[in-house]
């Protein structure tokens, strides 16, 4: 008895996972960190999350109007983007300014490149940059937590990074009267942008996604790794700087929820690695040799852009194929 084949298209590996599912995994990951930023920062920092995630839905849904386009509202990709743009800016951001940084993210980063899928760097990281350029004096606003962030008297202070970076050769002698202890910096304790003040909570959000298998481990463990071994190494085996490195500015936000974005990451395992490392070293060359205290953001950006050269070097070749010589 003969077997009838079924030639059909790819692809051929079929998953019940959707765009929406994964997107709502995404968001349920980043509910610890908004919980600690509301307890940390009060209702300013609700206030802010509600601007960027409604401006960035309005500004999807407006777009997809005008260029006439089919809505894409219901994959919950908008609201990610809302939520993780808001992890990026501080308390005290004008809420216009906030409302300006999604559109950037929707409408310049996303949209006119095609929509989801499409953009070839990560939409909330090019906008927080493009807010820091455009309006460096608010983004630079940190108040402590436990604060009326609605006041304009609210007490700002320098971030850990921002003392870190003056302590040359991982020399912590000269800082270590004004560092929060290191536990207070796991908890969230210090000033800093919404979302990454409270390392335990985007490590859990990151655990849960690895769990989930949303996201591969490889790039959040080659991004945090290289930036370990490198401060280690710099900063002559100093465990307790090397600490502080991970711990403080948006490294473990930044290696979670951004490098791992998957149009804008690699998508396969060597290529991941790569990214990840690539990511790591320039976080540790901007952050230790640059005159800006964090490089998490445009290093993430720079290997967005090196991800098709990636793709080239290390794409698998298909069985049986013969490699063409050279003329």
């Amino acid at each position: 008895m003969s077997k009838r084949l079924t030639v059909s298209a790819s692809p051929h590996v079929r998953s019940n996972e959707t765009t929406t599912g994964i997107m709502l995994d995404v968001i349920i990951a980043l509910v610890p960190a908004l919980v600690m930023s509301a307890v940390y920062f009060g209702t300013r920092a609700l206030a802010l999350t509600a601007v960027t995630v409604i401006s960035a839905v309005a500004a999807e849904w407006i777009s997809r109007k005008v260029m006439k386009r089919n809505n894409t509202l219901g994959d919950l990709s908008a609201i990610v983007t809302g939520l993780i743009l808001a992890f990026n800016l501080p308390a005290t951001l004008p809420l216009w300014m906030a409302a300006v940084g999604s559109v950037i993210a929707i409408v310049v980063v996303k949209q006119m490149f095609g929509g989801i899928g499409q953009n070839f760097v990560n939409p909330a990281m090019t906008a927080r940059i493009i807010l820091m350029v455009s309006f460096p004096t608010a983004m630079a606003k940190w108040v402590t937590p436990f604060q009326n962030c609605w006041s304009a008297d609210a007490v700002t202070s320098a971030t850990p990074m921002a003392t870190l970076a003056s302590a040359k050769g991982g020399d912590l002698s000269a800082v270590a009267d004004i560092l929060p202890s290191l536990t207070d910096m796991l908890l969230g304790k210090h000033g800093g942008s919404m979302g990454e003040v409270c390392s335990i909570a985007l490590i859990c959000g990151g655990l849960y996604l690895m769990l989930r298998k949303v996201i591969s481990p490889i790039i959040p463990v080659a991004f945090i790794g290289t930036v370990a071994v490198s401060m280690f190494l710099y900063s002559g085996f100093n465990l307790q700087y090397t600490a502080y490195q991970l711990l403080g500015g948006g490294l473990m936000l930044g290696a979670f929820f951004m490098a791992t974005d998957y149009t804008a990451c690699p998508i396969n395992k060597k290529g991941k690695l790569i990214f990840g490392i690539g990511c790591g070293l320039i976080t540790f060359v901007i952050r230790v040799f640059g005159s800006l205290p964090e490089g998490v953001s445009f290093s993430i950006i720079l290997m967005n852009i090196l991800v098709p050269h990636i793709e080239n070097m290390t794409m698998s070749r298909p069985f049986g194929e013969v490699k063409e010589k050279k003329n």
